[in-house]
């Protein structure tokens, strides 16, 4: 789901961009030319990139185990797991693995820090392990957290801790946590927050969109909630 953003705003995606679905080459070339035409759009490496790249540089395997996603963007691109003798046969267009190479591992503006996992408490994620940004299920953070807000995915919100949900398909909410990652079942919608307004648009594969308007439910700043 995608907002057209204002001169003054940006629009953040939050990463795993290649995951299980048939089109991953479609979906890289529209974020790319989103990010090309707004230089507000910004798109965050996801874990499920960074196993792409791990495999095309290193050898590492993990990404093309079934539930990683792998063999899907494979597929989207034409190549089957029988077209495999070694990683150097993935054939994926240049254009479309220096784009994921760039993309950075957070972004922070006045109204938040965006990343894909989580963050160390007390710890700026210009000092943290890029691994943890990737890949953290961390509950001190879930639980604990209290700085800048901070919006994440990777984890699905059912199963984030209870105190944070609020109903089935709803964005978790505690502390300076913002859990955004509403997928997990074939019927789970598509979520979109809009930040400055705090408004929760949500997308379901039945074609079914909802708007929910969360302001009361906004965390207080990091100075408010540190007093």
């Amino acid at each position: 789901m995608y907002v057209e953003p204002e001169a003054h705003q940006s629009v953040d995606d939050l990463g795993d961009l290649l995951f299980r679905g048939s089109n991953a080459p479609g979906v890289i070339e529209r974020i790319r030319e989103l990010s090309e035409a707004n230089t507000n759009v910004v798109t965050l490496r996801g874990n499920h990139e960074q196993m792409l790249l791990d495999c095309l540089d290193y050898g590492d395997l993990q990404w093309l185990i079934p539930e990683n996603g792998g063999l899907a963007t494979l597929a989207g691109y034409g190549i089957g797991l029988g077209d495999l003798q070694d990683v150097s046969d993935i054939r994926i267009p240049e254009e479309h693995i220096n784009f994921l190479r760039g993309l950075p591992f957070y972004h922070e503006d006045d109204l938040g820090i965006y990343v894909h996992a989580g963050l160390l408490n007390g710890e700026h994620p210009s000092d943290t392990d890029p691994d943890v940004l990737l890949w953290a299920r961390d509950m001190d953070f879930f639980r604990g957290y209290k700085g800048k807000l901070c919006f994440f995915g990777h984890t699905p919100t059912q199963f984030l801790p209870r105190e944070g949900r609020r109903r089935r398909f709803g964005i978790y909410i505690h502390g300076g946590c913002v859990g955004v990652d509403t997928s997990g079942e074939p019927d789970s919608p598509l979520s979109c927050v809009r930040v400055d307004t705090f408004t929760l648009y949500q997308a379901y594969p039945s074609g079914i969109t909802e708007v929910e308007r969360l302001g009361a439910l906004k965390p207080e700043p990091a100075h408010a909630l540190a007093g």
